[in-house]
Protein backbone atom coordinates (compact mmCIF):
# COMPACT_ATOMS: atom_id res chain seq x y z
CA UNK A 1 0.00 0.00 0.00
CA UNK A 2 2.70 2.08 0.83
CA UNK A 3 4.76 1.78 -2.28
CA UNK A 4 1.38 2.32 -4.64
CA UNK A 5 0.81 5.64 -2.37
CA UNK A 6 4.63 6.67 -3.03
CA UNK A 7 4.12 5.88 -6.98
CA UNK A 8 0.38 7.69 -7.00
CA UNK A 9 1.66 10.94 -5.61
CA UNK A 10 4.74 10.62 -8.11
CA UNK A 11 2.13 10.84 -11.37
CA UNK A 12 0.10 13.20 -9.36
CA UNK A 13 -1.86 11.35 -7.40
CA UNK A 14 -2.75 12.47 -4.34
CA UNK A 15 -5.30 10.42 -2.58
CA UNK A 16 -3.06 7.58 -0.96
CA UNK A 17 -4.61 4.10 -0.62
CA UNK A 18 -4.83 3.09 3.30
CA UNK A 19 -2.01 1.96 5.19
CA UNK A 20 -2.85 -1.76 6.86
CA UNK A 21 -0.95 -2.23 10.21
CA UNK A 22 -0.89 -5.69 10.36
CA UNK A 23 0.75 -7.54 13.34
CA UNK A 24 2.25 -10.11 12.51
CA UNK A 25 3.46 -13.26 14.43
CA UNK A 26 7.57 -13.50 15.13
CA UNK A 27 9.58 -15.38 12.82
CA UNK A 28 6.98 -15.94 10.13
CA UNK A 29 8.63 -15.94 6.97
CA UNK A 30 11.25 -18.39 8.65
CA UNK A 31 8.81 -20.98 9.91
CA UNK A 32 6.14 -20.47 6.87
CA UNK A 33 9.51 -20.89 4.45
CA UNK A 34 10.77 -24.27 6.77
CA UNK A 35 6.72 -25.43 6.69
CA UNK A 36 6.91 -24.90 2.60
CA UNK A 37 9.88 -26.48 2.21
CA UNK A 38 8.73 -30.18 3.54
CA UNK A 39 5.11 -29.38 1.63
CA UNK A 40 7.11 -28.96 -1.52
CA UNK A 41 9.62 -31.99 -0.71
CA UNK A 42 6.40 -33.96 -0.42
CA UNK A 43 4.99 -32.92 -3.58
CA UNK A 44 8.54 -33.91 -5.38
CA UNK A 45 8.28 -37.28 -3.96
CA UNK A 46 11.46 -36.22 -2.32
CA UNK A 47 10.67 -37.78 1.09
CA UNK A 48 7.96 -39.96 2.43
CA UNK A 49 5.26 -37.74 4.38
CA UNK A 50 5.50 -38.24 8.34
CA UNK A 51 2.50 -40.07 9.52
CA UNK A 52 3.51 -38.26 13.30
CA UNK A 53 1.58 -35.21 13.48
CA UNK A 54 3.61 -34.34 16.60
CA UNK A 55 7.13 -35.09 15.01
CA UNK A 56 6.11 -32.47 11.90
CA UNK A 57 5.07 -30.04 14.45
CA UNK A 58 8.11 -29.93 16.38
CA UNK A 59 10.10 -29.75 13.12
CA UNK A 60 8.06 -26.45 11.79
CA UNK A 61 7.92 -24.89 15.63
CA UNK A 62 11.39 -26.05 16.96
CA UNK A 63 11.95 -23.49 19.15
CA UNK A 64 16.41 -22.74 18.80
CA UNK A 65 15.53 -21.62 15.58
CA UNK A 66 11.97 -21.04 14.95
CA UNK A 67 12.02 -17.26 14.89
CA UNK A 68 15.60 -16.64 12.91
CA UNK A 69 16.81 -19.99 11.41
CA UNK A 70 18.80 -21.33 9.73
CA UNK A 71 15.58 -22.60 7.83
CA UNK A 72 15.73 -26.05 8.54
CA UNK A 73 15.33 -28.91 5.52
CA UNK A 74 13.29 -32.22 6.03
CA UNK A 75 15.69 -34.11 5.04
CA UNK A 76 18.19 -33.10 7.80
CA UNK A 77 16.01 -32.43 10.84
CA UNK A 78 12.98 -34.08 10.75
CA UNK A 79 15.19 -37.95 11.06
CA UNK A 80 16.37 -36.58 13.97
CA UNK A 81 13.48 -36.63 15.75
CA UNK A 82 13.49 -40.33 15.96
CA UNK A 83 16.67 -40.74 17.41
CA UNK A 84 17.25 -41.89 21.38
CA UNK A 85 19.13 -39.46 22.85
CA UNK A 86 20.91 -39.15 26.36
CA UNK A 87 23.16 -36.64 27.54
CA UNK A 88 26.36 -36.55 25.77
CA UNK A 89 28.94 -34.14 27.88
CA UNK A 90 30.51 -33.04 24.75
CA UNK A 91 28.29 -32.14 22.75
CA UNK A 92 27.00 -30.46 25.78
CA UNK A 93 30.44 -28.81 25.79
CA UNK A 94 30.76 -27.70 22.62
CA UNK A 95 26.86 -26.28 22.68
CA UNK A 96 27.60 -23.76 25.65
CA UNK A 97 30.86 -22.61 23.85
CA UNK A 98 29.08 -21.72 20.46
CA UNK A 99 26.11 -20.63 22.67
CA UNK A 100 28.80 -18.69 24.86
CA UNK A 101 30.18 -17.16 20.97
CA UNK A 102 26.74 -16.62 20.09
CA UNK A 103 26.25 -13.80 23.08
CA UNK A 104 29.96 -12.18 22.88
CA UNK A 105 29.31 -11.07 19.16
CA UNK A 106 25.17 -9.85 20.57
CA UNK A 107 25.71 -8.43 23.75
CA UNK A 108 29.45 -7.20 23.43
CA UNK A 109 29.72 -5.99 20.11
CA UNK A 110 26.24 -5.93 18.19
CA UNK A 111 24.20 -4.42 21.16
CA UNK A 112 26.96 -1.55 21.58
CA UNK A 113 27.85 -0.74 17.87
CA UNK A 114 23.76 -0.58 17.65
CA UNK A 115 23.64 2.55 19.91
CA UNK A 116 26.04 3.90 17.09
CA UNK A 117 24.36 2.92 14.25
CA UNK A 118 20.73 4.13 15.42
CA UNK A 119 22.12 7.24 16.75
CA UNK A 120 23.79 8.54 13.31
CA UNK A 121 20.57 6.74 10.89
CA UNK A 122 18.06 8.29 13.28
CA UNK A 123 19.06 12.07 13.69
CA UNK A 124 21.14 12.93 9.95
CA UNK A 125 23.70 15.78 9.87
CA UNK A 126 23.76 17.20 5.99
CA UNK A 127 27.40 17.13 4.60
CA UNK A 128 28.42 14.83 7.86
CA UNK A 129 30.51 12.44 5.86
CA UNK A 130 32.39 11.02 8.57
CA UNK A 131 29.10 9.72 9.87
CA UNK A 132 27.97 8.21 7.18
CA UNK A 133 31.13 6.35 6.36
CA UNK A 134 30.95 5.48 10.60
CA UNK A 135 27.48 4.21 9.89
CA UNK A 136 28.07 2.12 7.04
CA UNK A 137 31.09 0.13 8.37
CA UNK A 138 29.46 -0.34 12.12
CA UNK A 139 26.27 -1.55 10.36
CA UNK A 140 28.03 -3.96 8.23
CA UNK A 141 29.72 -5.34 11.84
CA UNK A 142 26.04 -4.77 13.73
CA UNK A 143 23.88 -6.92 11.36
CA UNK A 144 26.62 -9.65 11.13
CA UNK A 145 27.51 -10.02 15.06
CA UNK A 146 23.41 -9.77 15.36
CA UNK A 147 22.43 -12.37 12.95
CA UNK A 148 25.36 -14.82 13.35
CA UNK A 149 25.11 -14.64 17.27
CA UNK A 150 21.06 -15.91 17.29
CA UNK A 151 22.60 -18.76 14.63
CA UNK A 152 25.30 -19.61 16.89
CA UNK A 153 22.72 -20.03 20.18
CA UNK A 154 20.22 -21.86 18.14
CA UNK A 155 22.51 -23.88 16.96
CA UNK A 156 24.48 -24.20 20.29
CA UNK A 157 21.15 -24.78 22.30
CA UNK A 158 20.24 -28.00 19.70
CA UNK A 159 23.65 -29.23 20.03
CA UNK A 160 23.23 -29.37 23.71
CA UNK A 161 20.20 -31.23 23.24
CA UNK A 162 21.06 -33.43 20.82
CA UNK A 163 20.34 -32.13 17.85
CA UNK A 164 22.34 -30.50 14.75
CA UNK A 165 21.40 -27.34 12.59
CA UNK A 166 22.50 -26.49 9.62
CA UNK A 167 25.45 -24.46 9.17
CA UNK A 168 24.34 -20.53 8.53
CA UNK A 169 27.23 -18.24 8.24
CA UNK A 170 30.96 -19.16 6.89
CA UNK A 171 33.25 -15.89 7.23
CA UNK A 172 30.92 -13.62 4.66
CA UNK A 173 32.96 -10.99 4.93
CA UNK A 174 36.30 -12.61 3.63
CA UNK A 175 33.99 -13.37 0.33
CA UNK A 176 36.06 -12.20 -3.14
CA UNK A 177 33.24 -11.82 -5.00
CA UNK A 178 29.07 -11.38 -4.52
CA UNK A 179 28.39 -14.55 -5.67
CA UNK A 180 30.96 -16.05 -3.12
CA UNK A 181 29.24 -13.79 -0.48
CA UNK A 182 25.96 -15.35 -0.89
CA UNK A 183 27.53 -18.59 -0.52
CA UNK A 184 28.57 -17.61 2.84
CA UNK A 185 25.68 -15.36 4.25
CA UNK A 186 22.51 -16.36 5.64
CA UNK A 187 23.38 -19.79 3.87
CA UNK A 188 20.23 -22.03 4.82
CA UNK A 189 17.89 -18.78 3.11
CA UNK A 190 20.15 -18.70 -0.09
CA UNK A 191 19.92 -22.36 -0.93
CA UNK A 192 16.36 -22.22 -0.07
CA UNK A 193 15.81 -19.90 -2.74
CA UNK A 194 18.04 -22.02 -5.09
CA UNK A 195 16.21 -25.22 -4.39
CA UNK A 196 12.70 -23.88 -4.35
CA UNK A 197 12.62 -20.87 -6.28
CA UNK A 198 16.02 -21.09 -8.90
CA UNK A 199 15.57 -24.46 -10.38
CA UNK A 200 12.09 -24.38 -10.70
CA UNK A 201 12.24 -21.39 -12.77
CA UNK A 202 14.70 -23.26 -14.52
CA UNK A 203 17.86 -22.35 -13.38
CA UNK A 204 20.82 -22.58 -15.76
CA UNK A 205 19.42 -25.10 -17.77
CA UNK A 206 17.45 -22.52 -20.74
CA UNK A 207 20.13 -20.77 -21.66
CA UNK A 208 22.12 -17.94 -20.02
CA UNK A 209 19.44 -15.15 -20.66
CA UNK A 210 17.08 -16.95 -19.02
CA UNK A 211 19.67 -18.05 -16.25
CA UNK A 212 20.14 -14.21 -15.55
CA UNK A 213 16.46 -13.28 -15.48
CA UNK A 214 15.91 -16.12 -12.95
CA UNK A 215 18.83 -15.18 -10.68
CA UNK A 216 17.98 -11.17 -11.00
CA UNK A 217 13.91 -12.57 -9.78
CA UNK A 218 15.38 -14.82 -6.69
CA UNK A 219 17.24 -11.69 -5.35
CA UNK A 220 14.29 -9.56 -6.04
CA UNK A 221 12.00 -11.77 -4.38
CA UNK A 222 14.90 -12.24 -1.64
CA UNK A 223 14.64 -8.53 -1.26
CA UNK A 224 10.52 -9.18 -0.61
CA UNK A 225 11.30 -11.30 1.65
CA UNK A 226 12.86 -8.84 4.04
CA UNK A 227 9.75 -6.58 3.99
CA UNK A 228 7.51 -4.91 1.29
CA UNK A 229 9.20 -1.38 1.31
CA UNK A 230 10.94 -0.43 -1.68
CA UNK A 231 14.42 -0.01 0.19
CA UNK A 232 14.62 -3.77 0.60
CA UNK A 233 13.58 -4.41 -2.73
CA UNK A 234 16.45 -2.35 -3.92
CA UNK A 235 18.85 -3.94 -1.96
CA UNK A 236 17.83 -7.22 -3.54
CA UNK A 237 17.96 -5.72 -6.83
CA UNK A 238 21.52 -4.75 -6.26
CA UNK A 239 22.58 -8.08 -5.10
CA UNK A 240 20.67 -9.34 -8.30
CA UNK A 241 22.01 -6.88 -10.54
CA UNK A 242 25.94 -7.21 -9.58
CA UNK A 243 25.67 -11.65 -9.85
CA UNK A 244 24.52 -10.87 -13.39
CA UNK A 245 27.50 -8.63 -14.02
CA UNK A 246 29.29 -11.50 -12.62
CA UNK A 247 28.14 -14.00 -14.59
CA UNK A 248 28.58 -12.05 -17.66
CA UNK A 249 32.18 -10.73 -17.11
CA UNK A 250 33.31 -13.37 -15.26
CA UNK A 251 36.39 -14.44 -17.27
CA UNK A 252 37.27 -10.53 -18.74
CA UNK A 253 36.70 -9.64 -14.75
CA UNK A 254 39.62 -12.30 -13.78
CA UNK A 255 41.66 -10.49 -16.80
CA UNK A 256 40.98 -7.32 -15.24
CA UNK A 257 42.24 -8.36 -11.49
CA UNK A 258 45.12 -10.38 -13.02
CA UNK A 259 45.93 -6.89 -14.89
CA UNK A 260 45.72 -4.82 -11.42
CA UNK A 261 47.49 -7.36 -9.53
CA UNK A 262 50.80 -5.94 -9.83
CA UNK A 263 49.65 -2.48 -9.35
CA UNK A 264 49.08 -3.43 -5.93
CA UNK A 265 52.00 -3.41 -3.97
CA UNK A 266 50.88 -3.35 -0.40
CA UNK A 267 48.01 -6.04 -0.53
CA UNK A 268 47.95 -9.61 -1.76
CA UNK A 269 45.42 -10.31 -5.04
CA UNK A 270 42.85 -12.12 -2.60
CA UNK A 271 42.53 -9.24 0.10
CA UNK A 272 42.25 -6.63 -2.70
CA UNK A 273 38.95 -8.39 -4.20
CA UNK A 274 37.84 -8.71 -0.26
CA UNK A 275 38.01 -5.29 0.37
CA UNK A 276 36.48 -4.69 -2.98
CA UNK A 277 33.36 -7.17 -2.09
CA UNK A 278 33.35 -5.95 1.28
CA UNK A 279 32.85 -2.04 -0.37
CA UNK A 280 30.21 -3.20 -2.70
CA UNK A 281 28.29 -4.87 0.19
CA UNK A 282 28.28 -2.52 3.05
CA UNK A 283 26.68 0.22 0.39
CA UNK A 284 23.82 -1.87 -0.51
CA UNK A 285 23.22 -2.53 3.34
CA UNK A 286 22.95 1.27 3.87
CA UNK A 287 19.19 0.61 1.53
CA UNK A 288 18.37 -2.48 3.33
CA UNK A 289 18.88 -0.17 7.24
CA UNK A 290 17.74 3.34 5.75
CA UNK A 291 13.89 3.67 6.54
CA UNK A 292 13.35 5.13 3.22
CA UNK A 293 15.18 5.52 0.00
CA UNK A 294 15.31 9.45 0.32
CA UNK A 295 17.22 8.42 3.43
CA UNK A 296 19.56 6.52 2.16
CA UNK A 297 20.61 8.45 -0.67
CA UNK A 298 21.39 11.12 1.29
CA UNK A 299 23.36 9.11 3.64
CA UNK A 300 25.68 8.22 0.58
CA UNK A 301 25.99 11.32 -0.64
CA UNK A 302 27.15 12.91 2.57
CA UNK A 303 30.40 10.43 1.46
CA UNK A 304 31.26 13.59 -0.61
CA UNK A 305 32.30 15.98 2.32
CA UNK A 306 34.28 13.11 4.15
CA UNK A 307 37.32 14.77 5.81
CA UNK A 308 40.29 13.17 7.03
CA UNK A 309 40.61 15.37 9.89
CA UNK A 310 37.68 14.06 11.47
CA UNK A 311 39.57 10.94 12.12
CA UNK A 312 41.76 12.60 14.52
CA UNK A 313 39.69 15.26 16.42
CA UNK A 314 37.59 12.90 18.07
CA UNK A 315 34.34 13.45 16.23
CA UNK A 316 33.57 9.83 17.24
CA UNK A 317 32.35 9.99 20.38
CA UNK A 318 29.59 12.84 19.57
CA UNK A 319 27.78 9.69 17.86
CA UNK A 320 26.10 7.99 21.38
CA UNK A 321 28.89 6.12 22.77
CA UNK A 322 31.62 7.11 25.60
CA UNK A 323 35.20 6.51 25.22
CA UNK A 324 35.36 3.17 27.06
CA UNK A 325 32.47 1.84 25.17
CA UNK A 326 34.36 2.95 21.43
CA UNK A 327 37.65 1.89 23.04
CA UNK A 328 36.02 -1.89 23.90
CA UNK A 329 34.45 -1.64 20.04
CA UNK A 330 37.89 -0.93 18.50
CA UNK A 331 39.06 -4.54 20.48
CA UNK A 332 36.12 -6.50 20.40
CA UNK A 333 35.70 -6.00 16.37
CA UNK A 334 39.39 -7.24 15.24
CA UNK A 335 39.73 -9.91 17.74
CA UNK A 336 36.19 -11.56 17.02
CA UNK A 337 37.14 -11.17 13.12
CA UNK A 338 40.80 -12.42 13.30
CA UNK A 339 39.34 -15.30 15.81
CA UNK A 340 37.01 -16.55 13.02
CA UNK A 341 39.33 -16.46 10.40
CA UNK A 342 41.88 -18.18 12.57
CA UNK A 343 39.03 -21.43 13.43
CA UNK A 344 38.64 -21.61 9.69
CA UNK A 345 42.54 -22.54 9.97
CA UNK A 346 42.90 -24.11 13.57
CA UNK A 347 40.20 -25.54 15.06
CA UNK A 348 40.32 -23.79 18.14
CA UNK A 349 37.45 -26.07 20.16
CA UNK A 350 39.61 -28.85 19.47
CA UNK A 351 42.62 -27.27 20.76
CA UNK A 352 41.06 -26.39 23.77
CA UNK A 353 39.69 -30.04 24.70
CA UNK A 354 42.77 -31.16 24.89
CA UNK A 355 44.21 -29.02 27.65
CA UNK A 356 44.31 -29.88 31.53
CA UNK A 357 41.18 -29.40 33.19
CA UNK A 358 42.51 -26.78 35.33
CA UNK A 359 43.36 -24.48 31.93
CA UNK A 360 39.80 -25.52 30.45
CA UNK A 361 38.40 -23.85 33.47
CA UNK A 362 40.07 -20.99 33.33
CA UNK A 363 38.99 -20.14 30.15
CA UNK A 364 35.82 -20.99 30.67
CA UNK A 365 35.50 -18.97 33.47
CA UNK A 366 36.84 -15.95 31.73
CA UNK A 367 34.36 -16.16 29.20
CA UNK A 368 31.49 -16.32 32.10
CA UNK A 369 32.82 -13.07 33.45
CA UNK A 370 34.05 -10.65 29.93
CA UNK A 371 30.19 -11.49 28.96
CA UNK A 372 28.97 -10.82 32.36
CA UNK A 373 31.65 -7.70 32.51
CA UNK A 374 31.42 -6.01 29.05
CA UNK A 375 27.87 -7.08 28.07
CA UNK A 376 26.01 -4.19 27.20
CA UNK A 377 23.25 -3.33 29.18
CA UNK A 378 20.41 -0.71 27.90
CA UNK A 379 16.88 0.78 29.04
CA UNK A 380 15.18 -1.00 25.45
CA UNK A 381 14.99 -4.33 25.18
CA UNK A 382 18.14 -5.63 22.33
CA UNK A 383 15.58 -7.64 20.24
CA UNK A 384 17.69 -9.33 17.28
CA UNK A 385 17.49 -7.59 14.02
CA UNK A 386 16.07 -10.22 12.04
CA UNK A 387 13.26 -11.08 14.66
CA UNK A 388 11.41 -7.93 12.47
CA UNK A 389 11.43 -11.20 9.51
Amino acid sequence: MELLSDLGSGFGIQKGFPRLDILLPVGISFYTFQALSYTVDVFRNDIEPTKHFGKYALFVSFFPQLVAGPIERTTNLLPQFNKNLRFDYQRFRNGILLVSWGFFKKVVIADRIAVLVDHIYNNPVEDDGFGSLIAMLSFSVQIYCDFSAYTDIAIGIAKIMGFDLKKNFDNPYLAKSITEFWRRWHISLSTWFRDYLYIPLGGNKKGKPRMLINLFIVFLISGLWHGASSTFIIWGGIHGLLIIVEKIYHKSQLRLYEELRWSIEKFSFKLYRVLVTFTIVTIAWVFFRAETFSGAIELLSNLEHLKIQNFFDNKIYEYGLGKQEITTLLISVPFLFVAEFLNTKLNFKSWLYQQNLVFRWIVYLFIVFFLLIFGYYSNEQANFIYFQF
